[in-house]
């Protein structure tokens, strides 16, 4: 079969059982695509292809257990897997084996998945546009001289591509759902405490979430009914039962209140990306859902609490990596131990992570701590009570993901402050630590895929999920494919 990679995870299930192909010859398939199309698009760092065909032959002999069996997946390269080199895009950590699987790995191993390999992203997922990657620039599928959207662009464009049927990414301020929407694929970011950080590179401690990426709200339940759940290793998981995210997606919509908060498509949203947005609103209003609008004040404050409280714990969990315990020896001797963390650190960090930094360790410095950190939290906690006051009204809230199309690789590079700022439809729900699913709900006139956000209060999943798989049973946004 030709289109192989043109099916989702329920119809590759379905085709292994009923062995019109094994899951070797559909991971050759797709690893055949991973070497005709990854020069240009670049999405991944590494590509296990030995591993992946041994997987593939071990499921194809054993049976297939499960939904995700011997299904071909790739996984952003923040997140540990072990004898596969798991870098965060950094020099830092280019070399950097693990001897151990992060807790959602593991999960994903119990149910036989197969790994393609790791994907690029922005150096420790700081950034919105996977150009901040000592490997360089993953492109978008749909034009090459434009951003894929980050941090997980990598893990968004190798979907996008079909050279992957799903992937895992990491959303501390949006990173999963902005790629989501800039590549025309589906992507979720949980809930706060969902899924298991274990063994993932920590970029700030009380915001990071790990998530699947795929071509429909389907997909992104089956990966999710995997991942999900507590962990001893993660003291941030909650002791819930997980629910089977497949089971009610069919169920329909009607009567559901749909909140659309006006701060969304205020001054700073480009009017065609809102157009393409609302017109994804309607297509759930003639499902059944009823429409009302409501408003997020806080909103225009979560941009400045985010800047500040991420870089502050991104500079606490960066010091560890000193190229003694982790990180690469630096090429110059050093005269003293100061002088050796200097070279390491000059030689190993990006000048975005450097940037980072230093704001970060600035804000949580002496005297500054209350002023700016504690102050940021406090502003979170209002950011909170905008949403849990907005769904009392409403069952979930429809927004755009991000305020524009993708912009051309470069374009942003030099400002980091406009980069910041395109966060901001995304970041209000990371500081909530509700979930939000992206789904492609639209074109702008140059070709380019808008993504619609659907958010829903704590650990609402399921009715998220719902939702897109609804808006998607009537609509066929998620079958284009670029390539």
């Amino acid at each position: 079969m030709s289109d192989l990679h043109s099916l989702t995870i329920c119809e590759v299930h379905r085709g292994l059982k009923d062995r019109k192909f094994s899951a070797e010859e559909l991971t050759g398939h797709m690893l055949a695509r991973i070497e005709k199309l990854d020069p240009e698009v670049k999405a991944f760092i590494t590509v296990d292809k030995e591993g992946a065909m041994k997987k593939a032959a071990e499921v194809d002999a054993s049976g297939y257990k499960g939904a995700l069996s011997g299904v071909p997946a790739a996984i952003k390269d923040l997140i540990n897997t072990a004898g596969v080199r798991s870098t965060s895009a950094s020099n830092i950590l280019k070399r950097y084996v693990p001897p151990y699987d992060a807790t959602c790995i593991a999960k994903l191993r119990d149910e036989d998945a197969v790994m393609l390999g790791k994907t690029n992203l922005d150096e420790f997922a700081c950034g919105g546009s996977t150009e901040h990657s000592c490997f360089g620039a993953t492109r978008n599928p749909w034009d090459f001289e434009r951003i894929p959207g980050g941090s997980s662009g990598g893990s968004a464009a190798a979907v996008a591509a079909r050279m992957a049927f799903y992937a895992l990414g990491t959303d501390t301020g949006g990173s999963i759902r902005t790629p989501a929407a800039l590549c025309g694929i589906t992507g979720l970011k949980v809930t706060y405490g969902r899924v298991s950080r274990s063994g993932v590179t920590a970029m700030a401690s009380s915001w990071d979430t790990i998530g699947p990426l795929g071509k429909t709200a389907e997909d992104c339940a089956y990966v999710l009914n995997a991942i999900a759940g507590k962990d001893v290793k993660d003291s941030t998981t909650l002791d819930m039962k997980v629910p089977d995210y497949t089971k009610d997606l069919d169920k329909n919509i009607k009567g559901l209140k749909i909140g659309v908060p006006k701060e969304y498509f205020a001054e700073g949203v480009d009017p065609e990306v809102a157009r393409v947005v609302k017109d994804g609103i309607k297509e759930l209003e003639k499902l059944g859902a009823v429409l009302k609008e409501v408003s997020l004040p806080m909103t225009k404050y979560a941009v400045s609490a985010y800047y500040i409280s991420m870089p502050a714990e991104l500079s606490a969990n960066l010091a560890r990596f000193d190229a003694i315990r982790y990180g690469s020896k630096p090429e110059e001797d050093a005269k003293d131990l100061k002088s050796y963390y200097l070279n390491a650190r000059t030689e190993g960090f990006g000048d975005e992570i450097k940037r980072r930094i230093m704001i970060g360790t600035y804000v949580l410095s002496a005297g500054y701590y209350d002023s700016y950190y504690k102050k940021a939290q406090q502003v979170r906690t209002l950011i909170i009570k905008d949403f849990e006051k907005a769904f009392e009204d409403v069952d979930v809230l429809i927004a755009p993901v991000f305020p524009s199309e993708a912009f051309k690789i470069g374009e942003k590079i030099s400002d980091p402050l406009a980069m910041y700022i395109a966060d901001a439809l995304t970041i209000p729900a990371s500081a909530a630590g509700v979930p939000g699913l992206s789904v492609p709900c639209g074109f702008t006139k140059n070709k380019l895929p808008v993504g619609m956000q659907i958010i829903g209060p704590q650990f609402s999943e399921e009715l998220i999920l719902r939702v897109g798989h609804n808006f998607q049973k009537v609509t066929d946004w998620h079958t284009k494919e670029p390539l």
